[in-house]
């Protein structure tokens, strides 16, 4: 991929930019087995799944920066002026004729945009998040409610403008600090949820709901792991930080085509509010209950197999060392950071990685997916 913001130091957030997109992936997956290899030597690797290398990302993270009326959506540089990055080439088809658009939206609403030098201002960002069928999500974080009214106000003019939303929000950051959104999110329309259609599981996203940022790799992810899963073939299964249900609502019923026994764990009220509904539409009986992934006891009978999905952080050591003194006889484990899987790994000692497969969910960048299977020794 090429790309003319890198080539002049405006975006440097690609770093492997002019990598050839089979050098990536042999050096991701050469990284993977030099992490895992002290703590997983029997472990098996399937063929990294790849993505396009371009035009794969269905979330747009916006900085806004420049002024009234010239406004700039992209990043900021050292000193906090904006860089307008509104032609970057990642964003996926239907995505990116809509983030080229939002600086005219934003001047149509009148809106401010913040300056981080003076703390003047009040748009810091705009978050758009795109679904296999076209829909947006559009999220805008002001530093205070000033200009939720104005929004407001013209909704019906940026629903016409923009016929493609299905959901808009306002979420206030009042805090000068690089912080992405702030505790308090108004929705300004009558949907308050996002379909997303992953293989045939129709995921609910709601305004702070967590998705995979590259759908076709996702949907990958989602398939290796019932996959691995039917093999085992547990009667009842654990999902921590289950987020919407994507791991869950996958894996609901058994090869048979009866039901398995599911239980999601997540601290988001939000996510578990739209994965009962997501169960619900389906029709399947997984139950999904508010609660700290990483404080979860594992409470009477184990199940037959724990599905972990955890932020960059890992699991920990008290998660870790709570499913190796248990009797679970699998572990799924589905990472976003090689480092702390390899850590949590070696806090797990009876249970033994034996499969492994890299999903490339971020092209252009040393960051991966990778999902493992572990079975009790």
């Amino acid at each position: 991929m090429q790309c003319d913001y890198f080539d002049a130091h405006r975006c440097r957030s690609c770093s492997l930019m002019g990598t050839t997109y089979a050098d990536q992936l042999a050096a991701k997956l050469e990284r993977s087995a030099l992490a895992l290899g002290h703590v997983a030597p029997e472990l098996e690797w399937s063929s990294p799944f790849s993505s396009q290398p371009q035009g794969f990302r269905n979330k747009a993270k916006l900085v806004v920066g420049g002024m009234r009326g010239q406004p700039t959506v992209g990043i900021l540089d050292r000193d906090g002026r904006g860089v307008d990055l509104r032609d970057c080439g990642l964003y996926e088809p239907g995505l990116d004729t809509v983030v080229r658009r939002v600086p005219a939206l934003i001047t149509e609403l009148g809106l401010v945009p913040y300056d981080v030098a003076r703390r003047t201002g009040e748009l810091k960002h705009v978050l758009l998040t795109h679904s296999p069928a076209g829909e947006l999500m559009m999220r805008f974080v002001l530093r205070s409610p000033g200009q939720l009214g104005r929004i407001r106000r013209h909704l019906r003019d940026l629903l016409d403008s923009v016929p493609q939303l299905r959901v808009v929000s306002v979420n206030l950051q009042p805090a000068h600090a690089a912080v992405l959104e702030g505790a308090d999110e108004t929705v300004l329309t009558e949907q308050v949820e996002l379909p997303m259609q992953v293989n045939d599981v129709r995921l609910r996203l709601r305004t702070r709901s967590f998705f995979q940022t590259n759908t076709a790799v996702a949907a990958g992810l989602y398939r290796q792991a019932r996959e691995w899963i039917d093999e085992c073939d547990p009667a009842s299964l654990v999902d921590l930080y289950c987020g919407v249900g994507g791991f869950a609502l996958h894996t609901s019923v058994r090869p048979d085509g009866s039901p398995r026994s599911v239980l999601g764990v997540e601290v988001s009220g939000e996510a578990v509010d739209s994965a009962r509904a997501a169960a619900a539409e389906m029709g399947v009986d997984a139950r999904f209950e508010v609660g700290d992934a990483s404080l979860h006891l594992l409470q009477g009978r184990p199940p037959d197999l724990v599905v972990v999905n955890p932020p960059r952080r890992g699991i920990g050591p008290e998660l870790a060392h709570r499913l190796d003194r248990s009797s679970v006889p699998h572990v799924l484990y589905s990472s976003c950071n090689v480092d702390s899987l390899a850590y949590d790994l070696q806090q797990m000692p009876s249970l033994v990685p034996t499969r492994g497969r890299l999903f490339d969910m971020f092209p252009q960048t040393g960051h991966m997916e990778l999902l493992t299977l572990l079975a009790r020794r």
